[in-house]
C-alpha cells in the first residue's frame, strides 16, 4: 500500500479537511460538464474525493492517495490506485479525459498530459490556475511567499495547450461569491474564512510556506478584518457576485 501521495503534496498526512471543504460548486461543474460535450465514458485523473465527477456518464476515477480514495462519497464508484504518468488503460479507451486542479501536483506533467491524450478519443478537459494571474487576488498582499510558491508549481497555460495539441481553448472561470469549493480564491469576498485553520488545511498551498509565515498571515489578516483595514482596501469585493482571478478551464479537442 502506498503511504505517500505520488505528487508534490502529501495527502496522506495533509488531506484530512479536503472532503469537508473541497466540494463541487454547481456553477463550475456546469462549465466542466459542458466541456465534456457528449462523452459517455470519462476517465477522471487525480480524482481526489470525486468533486466535479459527472453522475450522468460512466466515469472511471484514478487517484494515488489512499486518503482521498476512502474519502469518496458512497454514490461514486471507487477510484483505482494509479498515477497520471502511467495510466493502466489502452489507447483511446475513453470518450474524454478530465484532470481537475491536479496537473501542478504531478511528478512529470509531460508524461501525464501525454497519457491523458493517449487514453482519450475526444476532449481532454483540465481545470487549473494561471500562475501569472495569482497576484490578482488580495492574498498576494498578505502572503507573497505563498503566491511565489504557487507560481512555481503551476505549468504555464500555453505550455499545457501546446503539449496537448489539437484545437485548444483556454477560458477564465469566474468564481462565484458563495463558491462552495474551498480553494483560496473562493473566499475573495469572505476573508474571515481564511482565518479558519481547517479551511487552510484544505488548500495545499500552505504546505509550501513555513509555519511562521502562516502565523504572520493569520495575525495580520485578523487584525485587518477586526480593525476594518481589509474592508477599506477590499470591501468592494463583498458586493461583487463573482471574481475573475486565476482559475482556468482548458479544453483540447
Amino acid at each position: 500500500m502506498r503511504e505517500r501521495t505520488a505528487g508534490d503534496f502529501d495527502y496522506e498526512r495533509g488531506g484530512h479537511s479536503y472532503p469537508k471543504h473541497r466540494r463541487a460548486d454547481p456553477r463550475i461543474a456546469g462549465l466542466i460538464n459542458a466541456a465534456l460535450g457528449d462523452a459517455r465514458t470519462v476517465v477522471n485523473v487525480g480524482a481526489g474525493t470525486g468533486s466535479y465527477e459527472p453522475t450522468d456518464r460512466l466515469v472511471l476515477a484514478v487517484e494515488p492517495s489512499r486518503r482521498m480514495r476512502v474519502g469518496r462519497p458512497a454514490h461514486l464508484a471507487p477510484a483505482i490506485d494509479a498515477v497520471a504518468e502511467a495510466l493502466p488503460f489502452d489507447a483511446a479507451t475513453f470518450d474524454a479525459a478530465m484532470a481537475l486542479v491536479t496537473v501542478h501536483q504531478w511528478s512529470d506533467p509531460v508524461k501525464g498530459l501525454a497519457e491523458l491524450r493517449r487514453v482519450s478519443r475526444g476532449a481532454v478537459v483540465i481545470l487549473t490556475f494561471d500562475g501569472e494571474a495569482l497576484d490578482r487576488y488580495w492574498l498576494a498582499e498578505y502572503v507573497p511567499e505563498l503566491i511565489a510558491a504557487e507560481r512555481r508549481r503551476y505549468p504555464p497555460l500555453d505550455w499545457i495547450a501546446e503539449t496537448l495539441g489539437g484545437t485548444v481553448t483556454v477560458d477564465p472561470v469566474p468564481v462565484p461569491i458563495d463558491c462552495v469549493d474551498g480553494f483560496a480564491e473562493a473566499f475573495y469576498a469572505r476573508p474571515e474564512q481564511l482565518l479558519v485553520e481547517d479551511v487552510r488545511r484544505s488548500q495545499s498551498a500552505w504546505a509550501f510556506v513555513g509555519a511562521d509565515i502562516e502565523s504572520r498571515f493569520v495575525e495580520q489578516l485578523s487584525s485587518d478584518v477586526v480593525g476594518g483595514a481589509w474592508d477599506r482596501r477590499h470591501g468592494h469585493l463583498r458586493g461583487e457576485p463573482s471574481f475573475e482571478g486565476s482559475l482556468r478551464l482548458i479544453v483540447a479537442r
